[in-house]
């Protein structure tokens, strides 16, 4: 029985932005059809850590992506987030591959950010903006580049040594993208019409301001735990709805329990994404707000595995384990 290695070098080698978009609009498919078994994932905490199994079943693989998130590593000089994704034939139970867990989460990540941008954002949205340059923040502006044509990257963090370390990655492998360290959320919002979100944050990283919100596009991926926000109570007075990509998330996620709780939003407005791009939604207005809240799921996992996995094998590349 042979076994494919494929760590974060065999990803950058093989991954194709608009393949992994077309590998997360199958999951949506998938996702409508009920075409797969996907049970809820488990999250264990332990002294501020975190560990995350999440297995899926389709008809044609299945598999388990387990991650750990250790908020102190880099500290250690070690990356927050590790792990890895077991792939195996759904007919025979044989393991086909396994891949560096952190790599999927990353393309995958991106991808679905990706996706919503396309569907969701202006059309003629120019100028990203990126609060939270960690292990996400590359693949979120890479994704957001293919979904539009934009012109330049404006970076936020805390950490202005990561947003710059983000930023020189950028101009390196996107040279087509001026590049940008916003000192402030602020002057980040003065520029930028698309704005992306990724951090592990408790409070809202955006200022409770509408006038600095307005017409925009956002895309939230950060808070995957009820006790984790991003947004704040301003943002949801001026959207008429907020598209989910998963109807977990709603138990999951503090920027969805929290408004929800708090009558911000009414249940009614919450669409999720699937049904969003399989109906025919009217045409994106000029001076609309639109968001899309991101916290993943397994089925996205294996799409983008499997997709992986077979151009891959189909390359030659990989390692191949006995």
């Amino acid at each position: 029985m042979r076994m494919l290695y494929l760590n974060s070098k065999h990803f950058a080698q093989v991954a194709d932005c608009d393949e992994l978009m077309s590998a997360i609009e199958r999951a949506y498919d998938l996702e409508q059809s009920g075409s797969y078994a996907m049970p809820h994932r488990i999250h264990l905490e332990h002294q501020g850590n975190t560990l995350l199994y999440m297995p899926c079943f389709l008809n044609s693989v299945f598999g388990t992506k387990v991650l750990s998130l250790f908020p102190d590593n880099p500290k250690r000089g070690l990356p927050v987030i590790s792990g890895l994704v077991l792939l195996h034939d759904a007919e025979t139970g044989l393991p086909l591959a396994i891949m560096d867990g952190a790599a999927v989460t990353a393309y995958r990540t991106g991808a679905v950010s990706g996706l919503g941008i396309r569907y969701t954002a202006k059309s003629e949205s120019r100028v990203v903006g990126l609060i939270g340059a960690g292990a996400q923040g590359f693949y979120q502006v890479l994704f957001a580049s293919r979904a539009r044509e934009l012109e330049k990257a404006l970076i936020f963090d805390h950490d202005r040594a990561k947003a710059e370390a983000v930023g020189k990655r950028i101009e390196l492998e996107l040279p087509h993208l001026k590049v940008k360290i916003a000192g402030t959320v602020e002057e980040l919002l003065a520029e930028a019409d698309l704005v992306i979100t990724a951090t592990p944050a408790i409070k809202p990283v955006l200022p409770d301001q509408s006038e600095l919100l307005r017409n925009k596009s956002y895309v939230s991926i950060g808070s995957y735990k009820p006790e984790m926000r991003e947004l704040p109570e301003a943002l949801y007075k001026l959207i008429d709805q907020i598209l989910i990509d998963t109807e977990h998330g709603l138990e999951e996620s503090g920027d969805l329990i929290t408004p929800l709780r708090d009558g911000w939003i009414s249940k009614e407005k919450i669409v999720p994404f699937g049904k969003y791009i399989k109906g025919s939604p009217a045409a994106r207005k000029d001076g609309e707000t639109t968001l899309f809240k991101s916290v993943g799921m397994a089925l996205f996992d294996l799409t983008v595995a499997e997709s992986i996995y077979h151009k891959a094998l189909n390359q030659g590349l990989g390692t191949q384990l006995d």
